[in-house]
């Protein structure tokens, strides 16, 4: 029994339980992505015209990524305080809308619309700061992948939840409310106790790549499995027993990862790489990102230092007994700045740890927001008005193209996360210059839209849900390498507000804007169209109607590319000294 109990313990302490948890909750958090499915049936329950469902997308955009709260309460609270928040904030929003949509509730006006789609968005702030701050903590040495398939599955989520849709075989469209409303809070409640900090950056194994090979390879999996049952249930009429047997199988593809904490705890040795000696090195290698391990109390040491001090042949030793050597070099410069015999860079350099408000003065931090708002900005505008962009382009069931770009969003996020980690530590180059190509990818596909030739929808939405996708994978994990992860709550939370900065230029200045003119020009020229115009909101049809905005958004994403490739071109030495020993 006392092998057992050992052994739970050890299973409930492994960081891939957390890491697994954490992609559960990710999975069903990603409510956002959503609005292009839920905001056709709230346009049509309270009559709005485009411009007013643009300010709700915009309201959605704010909530999803002003978490200023969060990421301040993840310094002070618990994961599971924060998890709560979120699950209380989702649940109470989304379900008074859905009561709302289905008339159990009065409608409210256009500014308390907005505050409630705000507020019940903004538990995902909750749930991805508490995901992302969590396994950073058990992971810092494999921050891309870490990134990249946390933020991959909450983009999948929206592709989840609409097969869950799917399989329910109703016709009230409201029903996809209440599932937002429900799911989320329900999952974030039951893993509030497991996604913690656990001490991580001590279990390193030299398993961790098959570990997250073997996750890379479920995401494949689940990627192609949602597609192709997507084309099924498109040209077959599917029985309710064929359908809930399929969902049956996207769960076990979703709950196959807890294989790998399993078989670490209970099929294998527990024995990490790291011997006692070597602890020093290990909690705070050389030649990584600055882990903020470090309490606030001791004095911090910067790598630069023991670079600058190390002997001239010590890079003619072998690999252990530099890093022997490097260990010690390390104890004697603590040791002699509390004698104060070596002074202690008190302004952070890129790679240290930054706050936040020293962040903001620096150009490169900047550089990296203003690009990833004219990426991701325009992106998500695509996303938020994909129900109306395929209603224009003659396609009846808007379910699909949502659906479509999640799983590319997916792939984006998972795809950005692994080779940006490539880039960065086979080849020591910047991760910014993987975002450059995207945002080369995120222009064709805003042409595609623009020309509107045949098929290009589904090739619009490839690349642009692929590309939005990398985003999200490549730009918080070089944030954390550049400025540190001490404070990286409040840095990740304030880089994604150019999320719906950049909506509210393209979404509710730009589209809108020419969508609603081409849709009174159209009514004006059918006859008695003017009296129906009264009655219920215009609609668009044709290529038109997102012609100019589609051809302004591919232009800003070329110019977001030239902002990607200066962050290259300043950071090159950065990335350099971070991770130049990795290679040897």
């Amino acid at each position: 029994m006392g092998m057992v109990g050992e052994r739970l313990r050890a299973f409930s302490t492994n960081r891939w339980l957390v890491f697994v948890a954490a992609m559960w909750l990710q999975s069903m958090a990603g409510i956002g992505y959503l609005f292009g499915a839920i905001s056709p049936v709230v346009k049509d329950a309270l009559g709005y015209n485009q411009r007013q469902v643009a300010a709700l997308g915009i309201a959605k955009d704010l909530g999803d990524c002003v978490g200023f709260l969060a990421g301040s309460l993840s310094a002070m609270l618990p994961p599971w305080g924060m998890l709560l928040i979120g699950a209380v904030q989702n649940f109470i929003g989304y379900g008074w809308l859905w009561l709302i949509v289905t008339k159990q509730a009065p409608a409210l006006p256009l500014s308390m619309m907005c505050v409630l789609i705000f507020f019940g968005t903004n538990g995902e702030t909750y749930f991805n700061t508490t995901s992302l701050v969590t396994c950073i903590q058990n992971f810092p040495k494999s921050r891309g992948p870490t990134v990249g398939i946390l933020k991959g599955f909450a983009g999948l989520s929206s592709a989840i939840i609409t097969q869950l849709y799917a399989v329910m075989h109703t016709p009230d469209s409201a029903t996809l409310v209440f599932m937002v409303a429900v799911g989320p809070s329900l999952v974030a409640l039951g893993l509030m106790f497991v996604i913690r900090p656990v001490g991580g950056h001590r279990q390193v194994r030299a398993s961790d790549n098959n570990s997250f090979m073997f996750i890379y390879t479920i995401c494949l999996l689940l990627a192609s499995y949602l597609v192709g049952v997507m084309l099924v249930q498109d040209f077959l009429e599917l029985s309710d027993d064929v359908a809930t047997s399929l969902t049956v199988i996207l769960f076990i593809l979703l709950i196959l990862p807890i294989a790998i904490p399993v078989t670490l705890t209970f099929f294998s040795k527990n024995e990490y790489p790291c011997s006692v000696e070597e602890a020093l090195l290990c909690e705070s290698p050389k030649g990584q990102a600055s882990t903020s391990e470090e309490r606030d109390d001791q004095p911090e040491l910067i790598l630069s230092e023991v670079e600058e001090e190390k002997p001239k042949d010590m890079d003619l030793l072998s690999p252990s007994e530099r890093r022997k050597k490097i260990a010690k070099l390390q104890a004697k410069l603590v040791q002699a700045a509390a004698r104060g015999g070596v002074r202690i860079r008190q302004r952070p350099h890129r790679g240290d740890n930054f706050t936040l408000m020293q962040a903001l003065v620096k150009a490169d931090f900047w550089l990296i927001w203003l690009s990833l708002l004219l990426g991701s900005g325009s992106g998500l505008t695509v996303i938020d008005n994909l129900g109306q962009m395929s209603q224009a382009a003659g396609y009846v069931d808007v379910h699909n193209f949502v659906s479509l770009t999640s799983i590319w969003n997916f792939l984006g996020r998972v795809g950005g996360g692994y080779f940006s980690e490539i880039i960065v530590r086979d080849h020591t180059y910047p991760r910014h210059i993987a975002l450059a190509l995207a945002q080369i990818l995120m222009a064709a596909g805003h042409f595609l839209f623009a020309m509107a030739w045949p098929g290009t929808m589904y090739m619009g939405t490839f690349l642009v849900g692929l590309a939005y996708g990398a985003h999200w994978a490549i730009v918080p994990a070089a944030v954390s390498e550049l400025f540190g992860v001490k404070h990286f709550g409040a840095m990740y939370n304030f880089l994604t507000v150019a999320n719906p900065t950049g909506s509210l230029i393209f979404s509710g200045l730009i589209a809108s804007t020419f969508y609603d003119y081409e849709a009174e020009k159209q009514a004006q020229m059918i006859p008695g169209m003017g009296s129906l115009a009264e009655e219920g909101p215009l609609k668009c049809e044709g290529a038109v109607c997102f012609f100019v905005s589609s051809l302004i958004m591919s232009a800003f994403c070329v110019v977001g590319a030239g902002l990607s490739l200066v962050i290259v071109y300043r950071t090159k030495s950065v990335y350099r000294r971070l991770y130049r020993s990795v290679r040897r």
